[in-house]
């Protein structure tokens, strides 16, 4: 039987990357890619027949097994996050991560210890998952070395920077698609969390996205462990806008903006952050995350959830968008 019958793509990673050439080209790779890491690492396949592997946004990941050990094998499309993802993973080595066994920086592939991805934290009642996500922040965020890996590594205070510049030019481009007191909002994050960044003695190596569909059981059922972490180095603050963009239907009907910034404080809390850092920085990444959405048809849904967490955190919900409760939960289709 040929790798192409034994391991199929899964549909909705077809769909994202048949759109373009670099991603058709990929996806045509992907069993030849499959193929050497098996024959690199020793792995056999774990799969049965007629069903198809794991995938996230921009990789697949299919079980394996080494040495009649359960692993998983990882193969991202190589994009700017995924080539530094194998560097965290090692300086983090399974400590609130998922441990990196193998990995070849040429073909973006790793062999990862295998999780349980039917836990995730998104079905743990919040009060637990806070608790959960608190003590797994508290263990990613680990001081900068001196090794040369550290230097691969985006510092959160450029990424401030380059959005100072990047968001009014885009706003402008897109037909300025919600109203300008919001994007000064970011802007005024970005300036004055990005030159207090440069300054910081206090910077850690931070998840970017630790939302709860990122974490995972142990197949023990242990512990859970953090998975896709998009590394950057900086204020670890910056990590706790993915937990206020997901789960927004569990917030309180009564209130659901005040349980939005109850959200904020309690999980900044939980980690040892400051929730006012974390605030600010919810703006910034929301309305960047808004202005992507603006761009790409199909996602009105995610533009209206981004802007109504990045206007609810700033203090003045945006008139004309759905009810907290009425928004769809990220990748989900609108109703």
């Amino acid at each position: 039987m040929s790798l192409h019958a034994m391991i199929p793509i899964p549909g909705d990673l077809h769909a994202r990357y048949n759109r373009d050439s670099a991603g058709r080209d990929w996806l045509a790779s992907l069993p030849g890619l499959v193929r050497d890491a098996m024959d690199r690492w020793n792995l056999l396949l774990d799969l049965a027949p007629g069903t198809e592997p794991w995938n996230g946004h921009g990789a697949l990941v299919v079980p394996v097994l080494r040495h009649d050990t359960q692993a998983a094998l990882k193969i991202a499309y190589p994009h700017e996050e995924a080539l530094v993802e194998r560097h965290a993973l090692a300086l983090w080595n399974g400590y609130g991560a998922v441990r990196l066994l193998e990995a070849d920086p040429h073909s973006n592939s790793m062999l990862l210890e295998r999780l349980d991805a039917g836990n995730q934290l998104q079905y743990v009642p919040l009060g637990q998952a806070r608790d959960i996500w608190g003590g797994i922040m508290r263990r990613l965020s680990i001081g900068p070395g001196d090794g040369p890996e550290w230097r691969a590594f985006e510092h959160i205070a450029a990424t401030a920077e380059r959005w100072s510049d990047e968001l009014p030019q885009d706003w402008e481009r897109l037909g300025r698609p919600f109203p300008r007191w919001l994007l000064e909002a970011a802007l005024e994050v970005c300036q004055t969390r990005g030159a207090v960044g440069r300054r910081s003695s206090k910077d850690v190596l931070v998840h970017t996205d630790l939302h709860h569909m990122n974490i995972l059981g142990s197949l023990n059922g242990d512990e859970y462990l953090a998975i896709d972490p998009q590394p950057q180095i900086g204020e670890a603050e910056f990590a706790v806008a993915p937990v206020l963009w997901n789960r927004i239907r569990e917030l309180p009907r009564s209130d659901p903006g005040a349980g939005l910034h109850e959200r904020c404080c309690e999980f900044s809390i939980a980690a040892g952050l400051d929730p006012e850092t974390a605030r600010q920085w919810s703006i910034a990444r929301e309305v960047e995350n808004a202005l992507w959405y603006a761009e790409k048809p199909g996602h009105g849904g995610d533009l209206a959830r981004s802007l109504w967490v990045a206007s609810t955190m700033a203090g003045k919900v945006l008139e004309g968008l759905p009810r907290a409760h009425d928004l769809p939960g990220p990748g989900e289709a609108v109703s």
